[in-house]
């Protein structure tokens, strides 16, 4: 999402897709594998008591998901799964999440950073 200065703040979410509950991991200037592992590391310990209804974990391809996030999943038993190069259909829940984000919500208000 952009600010009122012009600058990206990038969200990490994760999406349960039984109950479509979403999961607002982190907001940042500057994502990187090592931001992304911790954020999954703080939604395994939030889940702690559910992560049993956990199978599968799906995100793309980017950078950021690094050998480290897909672990700290693996690690729990849940199978990782990357979306195609290109194919922003294959994970179209999350897409639809973020366009009703910006629609219904970010292009009505001016977001301010410190």
């Amino acid at each position: 999402m952009e600010t009122i200065k012009l600058q990206t703040l990038y969200v990490l979410f994760f999406i349960e897709l039984g109950t479509c509950r979403v999961h607002n991991s982190g907001i940042t200037l500057n994502p990187n594998g090592a931001w992304t592992t911790q954020q999954a590391r703080q939604l395994i310990w939030k889940i702690e008591d559910r992560k049993n209804e956990f199978h599968f974990l799906i995100h793309d391809n980017d950078t950021k998901f690094s050998d480290r996030f897909d672990t700290v999943f693996r690690f729990e038993c849940m199978h990782v799964l990357h979306t195609p190069y290109q194919a922003p259909n294959a994970n179209a829940f999350a897409e639809r999440w973020i366009r009703s984000v910006r629609e219904e919500c970010l292009d009505h208000i001016l977001i301010c950073q410190r």
